[in-house]
């Protein structure tokens, strides 16, 4: 703000300035929030949409309420060509104002009235232009099959590239849209059609209904060739008087492939009901393949879009594919309550969307498909999460916002995976029902509009009545980064059994973080079977004590009663022998927290390989798949990091050999009628450790016999890509193109250009990756061309990790293709491009060369910071730990 000093001057503009400084003396663009003194409460967007053109066109009009007198409002607008803005005031009369893109690059604009106006209500109308995105942000294009479609993805902050808005998730407010598209075009949007007309001219105007307030993050529509399938009505119920309208929106010809997704949600919309004691409130539900997305998918209230592979299904689709669709649609869906009836006030706070529905997610999964496993996943997923949280330079659960690119690196592990485990945790401290009833009463309490972090704790605090402690303790998961360490010692001298708890912070070898850090725990031991034999104590000190109850001092102990706690372990050594001894009377998530604080330890430098192999022996004979394969991403990093001799590999591939090839036979390569689909699972994640991993010669034999059917070409010159099993055709392709080199790299090219099959397509792509000596470059040229989705790209620029020479490869092609790369990918994964130059390197050359390339160039890159801070911290690391290790503990 300038000041005035000149007294008369002052006295003659104080009638303008009267109501704050809210015109023109201060016109710096604000670059993280709006200013709250212009509120939209309503919008109109009427577009005309031809998905075969380069541009669109339309009129946006904005309801605003103006509460300081101000010249000028802040908006957001990202590459739009606004050919006239109109201020109506209220009493409607109309003028013209000034379009002024203030911060281009930010995408921040100010409206200039020309005078200033008092407070009241007014309409800004904008008359604009702008070309569809090619980078899946926004109002975007893509072209499937020939045919041109054009839809959207506005989260987090790409509504300002479709239309002219206040793009922050605090504004919620109704919209009107209106389409005006070719006649033989299918438009979708967040409601059904109201009205619709034809001009006789080849348009057709689609007027549809107006919304439930929405943040601008959630408004969506789509215009294109769609295939529209019915999926029935979801009945009313105790919770929603009307029935809902279920459709499956596909691309043209794919219709019939949408029916098993479509055959999932009624059930998952009715379990969200009855958790939530609220009915969906969205009026109809369309769910949506896009053929090609930024996300995985995204929850558009009435109007969900997701990856094809995740919506197009048959009865060949690989196990995988159709267990992802369902935990995929069931957390779109759980967005309906949170995030979508409850949005989040600011970013800072995406948590309680995406941790919320994550949890959500797995209670639907757990009731509906207990066959799934969910209670596995959430164990796996938490202990995944703790991977990026052990570094220093993780994010916070609710993360201060300074810009955009802190926006949009906020959709990570930590916001998704370690929200969840938070909150999990604290559900099973306070009680299953308890919880519930603090979730309903957070609904009541902002639907239709927004919340903080204060309200949902607050809220279950409530229901609760644990008091501050309590709060305390949710926060400090919430407000800090970090993985709790939990240090256990039994001491058995005294008249009743006690557990001697240490509380610090979890830090792999060669970390600078401080480990003094305090939460509030919820710590939860097993010294027995069942519910009886598990006892839970708030551990918020450094240091306490627990008095296990019984009496008697029990012959083993879990310090982590089934896995519900995010945190990490470390026992006594005599303490753990024991647990060693009674692997057997651990339930299936304990025995998974046992594995990663086996891996724990090992990042630690607290074990050497010798010692963390023998979680392979201990788990590996597990019947439960996730359990048996638990150790194996050690086993792995071993593999690429300290084996270095022949010798060396000749003993883990042995060992590899003894605890999973025999499973492995016994499942066969071939897919069996009325197979599960967990032995569909357990011989694909078998067939890629053993085959592509550590490469014993008989599975790749195997594999690679399946390859030769599959590329065998038909009279049209087609793969035969039907004749190996759907489960393990990645795995068959990436051997037979580690193995052959051209002629399969030709073969796979050609076909992924005449390919839609999303299946197939991903399977091709994986084993592209893999290609050898010059090929691999070949490959990432190809990741660059039309043929190649913007999605799928980072699918071919991922392999070649494994060695140095590799990673060298990769690293001089980036450098060089650099610019290319960034374009085709857009200001939304800006955040991601450091891990993918240099994500898997393990020595101290590699940090620096990342960090010299990308500090340069970070200004440009929104996000890249975090992700270049990330990924060098990993590097270095992996360097600390390998630097670390006796390679001759391997052949011990």
């Amino acid at each position: 703000m300038r000041r005035l000093t000149h007294t008369l001057a002052f006295t003659a503009l104080a009638a303008c300035f009267s109501s704050a400084f809210a015109g023109g003396a201060d016109m710096k663009p604000p670059l993280e929030r709006l200013p709250g003194w212009a509120v939209p409460e309503a919008y109109t967007l009427d577009l005309r949409v031809d998905p075969a053109q380069t541009r669109f066109a339309g009129v946006t009009t904005i309801r605003v309420e103006l509460k300081k007198a101000a010249d000028h409002v802040w908006m957001h607008g990202k590459d739009l060509k606004v050919s006239s803005v109109r201020v109506i005031d209220a009493k409607g009369v109309s003028h013209a104002a000034q379009y002024v893109n203030a911060a281009p690059k930010q995408g921040v604009v100010r409206i200039d009235f020309g005078k200033t106006l008092q407070p009241q209500e007014l309409k800004l109308v904008f008359d604009y232009s702008a070309p569809f995105n090619h980078q899946l942000q926004g109002l975007y294009k893509v072209t499937r099959d020939g045919r041109p479609y054009a839809m959207t993805q506005m989260e987090p902050i790409s509504a300002r590239y479709a239309f002219p808005s206040f793009d922050e998730p605090g504004f919620k407010t109704p919209y009107k849209i209106v389409l005006t598209v070719p006649n033989d075009e299918v438009a979708v949007a967040n409601t059904a059609i109201a009205k619709s007309s034809k001009d006789g001219k080849g348009w057709k105007t689609l007027d549809f209904k107006t919304t439930q307030p929405l943040p601008t993050y959630l408004v969506a529509f789509a215009v294109g060739p769609w295939d529209v399938v019915s999926g029935g009505e979801i009945k009313p119920n105790a919770w929603r008087k009307e029935p809902i309208r279920l459709r499956g929106i596909a691309p043209h010809g794919e219709g019939s492939r949408i029916h098993i997704a479509l055959s999932e949600t009624p059930v998952i919309i009715q379990t969200l009901e009855q958790y939530y004691g609220f009915g969906y409130p969205f009026g109809k539900l369309d769910l949506l393949a896009a053929p090609d997305f930024s996300a995985g998918a995204m929850e558009n209230a009435g109007l969900v879009t997701f990856r094809d592979w995740l919506m197009l299904m048959d009865k060949n689709s690989p196990s995988d594919a159709v267990r992802n669709s369902f935990n995929v649609q069931a957390h779109e869906l759980a967005h309906q309550w949170t995030g979508d009836t409850v949005t989040l006030d600011w970013w800072n706070d995406i948590w309680l969307n995406e941790a919320f529905a994550t949890w959500m997610q797995q209670k639907v999964t757990a009731k509906v498909h207990p066959e799934y496993r969910a209670d596995l996943d959430r164990v796996s997923r938490a202990e995944g999460a703790m991977g990026n949280d052990s570094l220093v330079s993780a994010r916070k659960i609710r993360q201060p916002i300074t810009g955009n690119g802190d926006i949009q690196t906020a959709f990570d592990g930590i916001t998704y995976q370690k929200g969840a485990a938070v909150i999990g945790m604290f559900e099973h401290y306070v009680g299953v029902d308890t919880f519930r009833k603090g979730m309903r009463a957070y609904i009541q309490a902002h639907k239709f509009g927004n919340a903080k972090a204060s309200d949902l704790v607050g809220a279950i605090d409530k229901a609760a009545g644990k008091g501050e402690a309590f709060k305390h303790a949710f926060n400090s998961f919430l407000d800090q980064s970090g993985v709790p360490m939990v240090s256990t010692r039994l001491d058995c001298s005294g008249t009743h059994p006690v557990l001697h708890l240490t509380q610090d912070r979890y830090l792999p070898l060669g970390s600078s973080g401080d480990p003094n850090r305090l939460w509030g725990i919820p710590v939860c031991v097993r010294t027995g079977a069942g519910k009886a034999g598990v006892q839970c104590q708030m551990l918020d000190s450094k240091t306490a004590t627990m008095q296990l109850s019984g009496g008697q001092c029990p012959a083993w102990y879990m310090p982590n009663a089934d896995a519900r706690g995010y945190y990490r372990f470390s026992m006594d050594k005599t303490d753990l022998a024991k647990l060693n001894g009674h692997l057997g009377a651990l339930n299936d998530a304990e025995k998974l927290a046992y594995a990663d604080a086996v891996k724990a330890a090992f990042h630690r430098g607290d074990i050497d390989a010798s010692a963390a192999m023998e979680a392979v022996r201990r788990l590996a004979p597990s019947k439960t798949r996730q359990v048996a394969l638990a150790p194996l991403d050690t086993f792995a990093w071993i593999w690429k990091h300290e084996a270095q001799t022949d010798a060396q590999r000749a003993a883990l591939r042995k060992l590899a050999s003894e605890a999973y090839l025999p499973r492995l036979q016994k499942l066969g390569y071939v897919k069996r009628k009325g197979e599960s689909s967990d032995d569909a699972l357990t011989r694909s994640a078998l067939a890629g450790f053993l085959g592509v991993g550590v490469k014993l010669p008989a599975v790749r034999a195997a594999l690679l016999q399946q390859a030769d059917r599959a590329l065998e070409k038909n009279a049209k010159g087609r793969l035969n890509l039907a004749a190996a099993n759907p489960d393990l055709l990645s795995e068959d392709l990436t051997v037979a193109v580690e193995e052959k080199g051209k002629p399969v790299v030709d073969a796979l090219i050609a076909e992924l250009n005449k390919t839609t099959d999303a299946d197939r397509r991903n399977a091709m792509l994986a084993a592209l990756s893999h290609a050898p000596g010059a090929q691999a470059e070949r490959v990432w040229n190809f990741a660059l061309s039309p043929q190649v989705k913007v999605g799928e790209m980072f699918r071919l620029l991922t392999g070649h990790r494994d060695t140095q020479q590799g990673r060298d490869a990769l690293w001089t092609w980036f450098k060089g293709h650099y610019d290319q790369v960034v374009k085709r990918t857009g200001t939304f994964a800006s955040g991601y491009v450091p891990n993918l130059a240099g994500g898997g390197g393990c020595s101290m050359a590699d940090a620096e060369r990342l960090q010299a390339f990308f500090t340069p160039r970070l200004d440009d890159l929104p996000g890249a910071d975090r992700g270049l801070a990330q990924t060098t911290e990993s590097i270095k690391l992996c360097a600390a730990l390998k630097k670390a290790q006796d390679p001759s503990a391997i052949t011990r």
